[in-house]
């Protein structure tokens, strides 16, 4: 019996971690920039009360990334915005990816989703952290193939963070661009 491997982690495992060690003039295999985890989350912000609007995030998140999402509470309390730590309705979701379900939803985001964005230009190359992790925020969750007509009623938006560990600006960078994401070209 064949054990299946993601095409993203096959080609990072056969060819990207020998080009990026040539190009950024690594001295070991160990100093790769690799894909540690992926991290999607949704904030419901003013709607955290209204129950079919979070029960479509929850719901959305979990068929995106094909796993449970976890319901994020108040860090802080928040008097303007009537928050209290901790306490009350949740104040967004995540789901956290690693391994081959991480590397199956870097695939499909790449490959299907971004090419639906309406007036898509490339995703945004400053947009990384000191650490070399990098966000995306996507406006609507209708991009992905998953998301039937019903889901789609109720619009809302979600943020995909890449953990990159050994990641530099640089380094990250060409890690996601032999991925395939799509960056913006820059102006001269």
């Amino acid at each position: 019996m064949s054990e299946y491997t993601p095409r993203l982690k096959e080609l990072y495992q056969k060819e990207i971690v020998k080009k990026l060690e040539k190009e950024l003039k690594l001295e070991n295999v160990n100093q790769v920039p690799k894909l540690e985890k992926v991290i999607v989350s949704c904030g419901v912000g003013k709607k955290r009360e209204d129950k079919r609007f979070t029960e479509t995030v929850e719901l959305t998140l979990a068929k995106i990334t094909g796993q449970a999402t976890t319901a994020r509470l108040a860090k802080k309390s928040i008097a303007t915005f009537k928050i209290r730590k901790g306490m009350g309705a949740p104040v967004g979701y995540l789901t956290t990816l690693r391994n081959d379900k991480m590397y199956e939803f870097v695939d499909r985001l790449i490959n299907i989703a971004l090419p639906h964005v309406r007036d898509f230009h490339g995703v945004s190359r400053t947009a990384f952290d000191a650490n070399g992790n990098y966000n995306l925020g996507l406006k609507e969750q209708t991009v992905f193939p998953e998301i039937t007509f019903e889901d789609a009623s109720v619009l809302h938006g979600l943020e995909v963070t890449f953990v990159i560990k050994n990641g530099s600006k640089e380094g990250s960078t060409k890690l996601l661009e032999l991925f395939g994401m799509p960056f913006e070209k820059e102006e001269k």
